[in-house]
């Protein structure tokens, strides 16, 4: 019978009970669960692991160049940051007004590594988001400029709930890049969306 089920739950492609089936079982026999009680630990199961393959794909998604959270930011060793402002920043309730942020200051005060964590909080929590350097996101404008997809990738961009661009204080840009920006920020605004800025 166990074998029937696993080539079931394979063929029904639910790999989080086909994870845990075995133990599941177990434990079953062990504490005479009834079998409504096995089916909703295999469910409980089944959804753990989806939602540990969407936060996966999601992560993978937004391009993090550095894996830091709010939890490991030295606040003590950065006095001149606010941490109950940033800590309030962390409930995310900015993504659902969709108001931007913009953070400012000289560079080694941690801009970076707040923003960073701010937007892996919100992949966490379920929202859909992409880090991108100023320059690579003006380039990826720019070019699709030339080959006319810029209605494409807009559309793309728009689907982020939030995206985080780094460096945006350092560049010269181009007229056709600042109008494809201005495009971006007005599309963002449609969407209830959220951008990060962080400058010099």
């Amino acid at each position: 019978m166990q074998e029937r089920l696993r080539e079931w739950l394979g063929k029904l492609r639910l790999q989080g009970m086909l994870q845990t089936l075995e133990r599941i079982l177990t434990q079953a026999d062990a504490e005479a669960l009834p079998p409504t009680d096995v089916l909703l630990l295999l469910l409980e199961e089944e959804w753990r692991h989806r939602q540990e393959c969407s936060l996966k794909y999601r992560l993978s998604k937004a391009k993090l160049p550095w894996d830091w959270s709010l939890e490991t930011f030295p606040f003590a060793q950065q006095p001149g940051v606010n941490a109950a402002q940033i800590k309030s920043l962390a409930g995310l309730d900015f993504i659902e007004r969709a108001q931007n942020i913009v953070f400012i200051g000289p560079p080694g005060v941690g801009k970076s590594g707040l923003a960073i964590g701010l937007l892996r909080q919100a992949l966490i929590n379920g929202y859909r988001g992409r880090f991108y350097k100023a320059q690579d996101l003006f380039d990826e404008l720019y070019a699709s400029l030339a080959d006319h997809s810029t209605t494409k990738l807009l559309n793309r961009l728009s689907r982020y709930d939030i995206i985080h661009i780094d460096e945006l204080g350092y560049l010269t840009l181009k007229p056709e890049q600042v109008n494809a920006f201005f495009k971006l920020t007005f599309r963002t605004q449609d969407h209830d969306q959220s951008l990060f800025f962080r400058d010099k």
